[in-house]
């Protein structure tokens, strides 16, 4: 049974940061991409950004520069690394096998101006 749970989300005012973590269990973590998604509300959910099982990473255009996404193989484990925060980075953030319907159950992250 695949389980991914996300922590790490919160309240923040605009420009400062937090990280995502998300756990990993029921996949050969190291051989499977991730990504992270976000959905803000009346919107549909869009992808952030991407790791490789080899480390490689894409990032939307809207958070490049701001974000990094990184993994620890040896915790299961994907991060999320956000930086700069704006109003509009406000969603509930979703950690995700990449080319699977298995999703986290999310984290919201809410960012006041």
């Amino acid at each position: 049974q695949v389980r991914l749970v996300e922590s790490g989300g919160g309240l923040v005012q605009a420009g400062g940061s937090l990280r995502l973590s998300c756990v990993a269990s029921g996949i050969t973590f190291g051989s499977n991409a991730m990504g992270w998604y976000r959905q803000a509300p009346g919107n549909q959910r869009e992808l952030v950004a991407r790791i490789s099982s080899g480390g490689s990473t894409n990032y939307a255009d809207s958070v490049k520069g701001r974000f990094t996404i990184s993994r620890d193989n040896t915790k299961n484990t994907v991060y999320l690394q956000m930086n700069s925060l704006k109003p509009e980075d406000t969603g509930v953030y979703y950690c995700a096998v990449s080319w699977t319907n298995y999703f986290g159950q999310g984290a919201q992250v809410t960012v006041s101006s």
